[in-house]
């Protein structure tokens, strides 16, 4: 998504409220998107099957190399609770600062596919691999080790606010969508073999996380990264849309408040303040048409 050098610098402060109006909508959708639980059962099963019928199920290792493991179960539920939010954000506003030109185009893709998971979500309700029933073989290592943060039995929310989290939101990981897209950024924006190589692990690290913690599926995984691969098509034509309807309200509403502020001001661009010989400060200076006229060697 190229953009031209004349590309302005987007500002810092109608870019947070957008992506604080995005997000909200996005979590209160997603709360709203509770689905039945015997349905979000049915579809966890249901990919589960395909998984072993493909031979991709390999949540069942993972999850349990996590629970035995504590050295790695507990950084793992770690890295699910909080790198999700403090990665994504952190990568924005890198973007934004040393990457002006970028940002625009980069944040309508996290937008545009953030808002299609949520369509995912509202479709097909999914029960994660670490609420099904024991007999399936999963453990939920975050119950496991609740201990040691501040979640409880209820995925990465606080204990006491599970309330405030849609469970059954497994399908697709956007987990593992936002951590393709970081990867994504880093890997072409970062300078050094450093950056680059960490925006090709971040994402794969993600996608094991997910599963040996039991909170996705593989396919989850898979879908996360499908739906941002649909957001990165629809990303252009979104901006366009939002371009055409900016210069529609401008067109529309732009006039009433055009020169507003300015009556009585002067069309030159210094104000009519000018500097004399001798002076340090710029003066206004009253120019009528008689001393206008008055020969300079008179002033």
């Amino acid at each position: 998504m190229p953009y031209t050098a004349t590309a302005r610098r987007p500002r810092w402060w109608p870019e947070l409220l957008l992506i604080a109006v995005v997000y909200a909508a996005y979590s209160g959708g997603r709360l709203l998107a509770r689905g039945d639980v015997t349905t979000a059962v049915d579809h966890g099963l249901a990919i589960l099957r395909l998984e072993q019928l493909l031979h991709l199920d390999a949540e069942h290792p993972l999850n349990r190399l996590f629970t035995g493991t504590p050295a790695l179960g507990i950084p793992a539920d770690f890295a699910y609770a909080t790198l999700h939010y403090l990665v994504t954000p952190a990568v924005l506003v890198w973007l934004f600062r040393r990457r002006p030109l970028r940002y625009r185009a980069a944040r309508t893709w996290l937008m545009v596919s953030t808002l299609l998971g949520l369509v995912g979500f509202t479709l097909m309700p999914t029960c994660p691999p670490r609420l099904l029933d024991a007999g399936h073989g999963f453990v939920d290592t975050m119950a496991q080790f609740s201990s040691y943060g501040w979640w409880g039995g209820e995925a990465s929310a606080p204990r006491g606010l599970g309330g405030m989290t849609n469970q059954y939101a497994a399908m697709p990981s956007l987990h593992v969508g936002w951590a393709l897209w970081c990867g994504v950024m880093v890997w072409r924006y970062g300078r050094t073999p450093l950056l680059k190589a960490l925006g090709v692990a971040y994402p794969l690290l993600t996608v094991v996380v997910v599963m040996g913690t039991a909170n996705h599926y593989f396919l989850d995984a898979v879908a996360g990264c499908a739906v941002m691969g649909l957001g990165l098509v629809l990303a252009r034509p979104a901006t366009r849309g939002a371009d055409r309807l900016r210069d529609l309200v401008r067109e529309r509403f732009g006039g009433r408040f055009a020169g507003a502020g300015t009556t009585g001001a002067s069309p030159i661009v210094s104000g009519g303040c000018e500097t004399s010989a001798g002076e340090r400060i710029p003066g206004q200076r009253a120019r009528s048409a008689s001393a206008d006229d008055t020969p300079a060697a008179a002033r």
